[in-house]
């Protein structure tokens, strides 16, 4: 992997962890279009960067970390449907869901729903995400079970649980936003443990890459969070349901040409 192709997937990290996107429908098709094998350090490098993405939260959001250990407590209930279910059935999900096409089909899916969905859950009850009660993020935790499959977003599936859950928009997706740090960093840990587990090793200019690559990642995702919490609070989720679909349908396409695609 070169430093631009390195780049150009940091980027896309960036954009497209913390909007409702499906990060992982976006890496298949950047990696298809560049040519990229998905080797053990390529794997790896998707999910590390998110390091990078993880502390523009912190810095956003720093005050919130400081308040009460009770936001701590409600984080940890909320992380933990997803993080039993991904660890008794890791290797399951990874056999039968993580294809393209699946990914393709959710991403569709999920598109249909955000269209829907603020009509949906229109009557909000909870404005800050501080309110959250300790029910309240255990059910938004449930709801990022979904993100279990590939293609369906864990920023989808966790926003959308938020406004099942009666918060507003702005609420959801800040709750969103701070329950992606247990499990990205979390999924980081595993990822890094499990390469070196493999006998694998950095070379110098790997670890160039990840530098680089959290780096870009850090300042590209406090863009889009700042960008996408004005957006959604005026606009709501269905332009993002019909863009979900459109990619979702340029996946199915090169399928269907005869591309081969992977998830790295």
């Amino acid at each position: 992997m070169s430093i631009i192709e390195a780049i150009i997937l940091a980027i896309i990290e960036g954009l497209t962890e913390f909007l409702p996107v499906s990060s992982t429908g976006h890496m298949i098709i950047a990696t298809a279009l560049m040519g990229i094998q998905p080797s053990a350090f390529v794997k790896l490098f998707t999910i590390v960067i998110q390091l990078g993405t993880i502390l523009s939260v912190l810095v956003l959001y720093y005050k919130r970390f400081f308040k009460t250990l009770s936001f701590y407590y409600k984080l940890i209930i909320a992380a933990i449907p997803a993080s039993v279910l991904g660890l008794l059935f890791n290797d399951y999900i990874d056999s039968l869901l993580e294809s393209p096409l699946m990914v393709a089909v959710m991403l569709v899916v999920g598109g249909l729903v955000l269209l829907f969905v603020d009509k949906w859950f229109n009557k909000p009850t909870v404005e800050d995400s501080d309110k959250v009660s300790y029910k309240q993020a255990f059910m938004i935790g449930v709801y990022q079970c979904l993100a279990l499959i590939p293609g369906t977003s864990r920023s989808a599936s966790t926003i959308i649980g938020g406004m099942a859950e009666k918060l507003t928009r702005k609420a959801a997706a800040e709750f969103s936003f701070f329950l992606a740090l247990p499990m990205m960093f979390g999924a980081s840990a595993v990822k890094l443990l499990k390469f070196f587990k493999e006998g694998n090793t950095f070379t110098g200019e790997e670890l160039n890459l990840l530098i680089i690559g959290n780096l870009i990642g850090f300042v590209v995702a406090i863009v889009a969070i700042k960008s996408f919490i004005g957006f959604l609070t005026k606009y709501g989720f269905k332009a993002f349901g019909w863009y979900r679909i459109i990619v979702g349908v340029i996946i199915l396409a090169l399928l269907l040409s005869g591309h081969s695609l992977q998830i790295i």
